[in-house]
């Protein structure tokens, strides 16, 4: 049985006078559960979890599983490019309460085949959570292939895979060597979403869910409704957003669409900066022409 099927918000994380900003982040957590949000991923990418220590890492997870108070699950970052880290994180995640984890390949050493698959064993071992493998290339520069899929998949509480590699074919060579294993596929990009459910999939782990919650939910609501064609056209609606979240690295513009809408501060942690100015015109006009801000 999947973790979640539907939208999984990757929530930012906001700070405050360089501290996490837990006020803030209180209420987006709340906003995504109400308006629909079938999960919640604290401390991936889009949550600049590669700039928080341990402690604040750790913190936020826990924060964030007694915001949520079992209303969806809460999947936790613990991924990290050693793996002994991303057991001590998987282990300290699961004691703050976390449904599940989200584990993304080991940035830089760019591992091997066989690395991988005992990089994701160990971690895999560690606890008793599921675990779902995160593959982001253009970040780590590296692949998880789908022979290597097909492996991990025999791994009783390795759940599935955020796949981002943007390369459907390969996406459909996952689905069918994994098929019938109980593995299961969550998009990791947001313009994939309709044809990535298309080839078996059961959902997204979103970064525009961050401004546009409910209707992320209802694209990925309808398809499992049988409505493919109101799947499809709130595909193609939110696409021009998910473009502009995009314009520069995330988390990046999707934390400065939410400070538009009043909801975080306009705050980063290094090496993440404000956007530049053209760009960041750029996505107010365009959040004013889909009514999320006010002109």
């Amino acid at each position: 049985m999947a973790i979640f099927k539907g939208s999984g918000v990757a929530a930012v994380t906001p700070f405050k006078g360089g501290k996490v900003d837990f006020e803030r982040y209180g209420g987006l957590l709340d906003w995504f559960v109400e308006a629909g949000s079938d999960a919640i991923i604290s401390c991936g990418t889009t949550g600049e979890v590669s700039t928080l220590t341990q402690a604040e890492q750790i913190e936020t997870i826990r924060f964030a599983v007694e915001r949520v108070a079992g209303r969806v699950p809460l999947i936790a970052g613990a991924g990290n490019n050693e793996t002994a880290v991303a057991v001590s994180n998987s282990e300290l995640a699961q004691k703050a309460g976390a449904d599940a984890l989200l584990v993304v390949t080991p940035y830089y050493n760019k591992a091997s085949r066989r690395g991988l698959i005992e990089h994701f064993g160990t971690v895999a071992a560690s606890t008793d959570l599921p675990v779902i493998l995160y593959s982001v290339a253009s970040r780590t520069g590296v692949n998880i292939a789908p022979d290597v899929c097909e492996e991990l998949a025999e791994i009783p509480n390795i759940a599935g895979i955020k796949e981002a590699s943007g390369d459907i074919s390969q996406i459909a060579e996952i689905a069918r060597v994994t098929r019938g294993k109980g593995f299961d596929i969550w998009s990791g990009n947001d313009d994939m979403i309709v044809p990535l459910m298309s080839l078996g999939g059961v959902g997204v782990i979103s970064t525009v869910a961050n401004i546009i919650p409910k209707e992320t939910h209802d694209m990925c609501a309808a398809w499992f409704d049988g409505d493919f064609a109101k799947a499809r056209d709130l595909q193609l609606w939110m696409n021009p957003l998910v473009n502009a979240v995009f314009m520069e690295v995330n988390p990046i513009p999707i934390k400065a669409a939410l400070h538009l809408m009043g909801k975080v501060l306009y705050e980063y942690r290094l090496p993440m900066c404000p956007m530049e100015d053209g760009n960041f015109e750029k996505l107010r006009t365009l959040m004013e022409g889909y009514g999320l801000i006010l002109p």
